[in-house]
């Protein structure tokens, strides 16, 4: 069952680009984190599978630089923590503290399928020199690539009382 959020599309307040890149960068920030933690609690456990002197040399010898198995568990960290938060309330942490969420245009959440096409599509668009997030400046309705490409759209709402 859809789960719809209380505002009404004229309480919505017009926003920049600028509000939309700093809660990208508080999220980055998080994410640096989240990635950082999930890294060493891998190693810890790595170490204890193999042994630490074994993994130590691995590791000053380069062989952990290209693990297959931790760039896989990183990606899926990251994208089940933004999948969890737009899933949930529509807001990762970054876009809570800028009042900002992700919904579908009849003021729903969106769905895990269209989490995994925002996460996909958000990965070219700052790749490419941050072009995906640009676009919404020529677009009508300020859309970025994974607002397009998932078909959610990004809101700022009033503060909470």
């Amino acid at each position: 069952m859809k789960q719809f959020f209380p505002e009404t599309r004229n309480q919505f307040i017009p926003f920049s680009i600028i509000r939309r890149l700093a809660a990208l960068l508080y999220d980055t920030l998080i994410c640096i984190a989240l990635l950082l933690t999930t890294t060493g609690i891998y190693m810890l456990i790595s170490g204890a599978i193999m042994g630490a002197d074994e993994y130590k040399v691995m590791n000053d010898s380069g062989q952990t630089m290209h693990d297959p198995l931790l760039s896989s568990l990183l990606f899926i960290i990251l994208f089940i923590f933004f999948g969890y938060f737009w899933t949930k309330n529509g807001q990762t942490l970054g876009m809570q503290v800028w009042h900002l969420r992700v919904q579908n245009k009849d003021n729903s959440l969106i769905s895990w399928n269209q989490a995994l096409l925002r996460f996909m599509t958000a990965i070219p668009s700052i790749g490419l020199l941050g072009l995906g997030y640009l676009w919404s400046l020529f677009d009508k309705e300020s859309r970025t690539w994974p607002c397009m490409i998932s078909e959610s759209e990004i809101v700022r709402i009033p503060k909470r009382k």
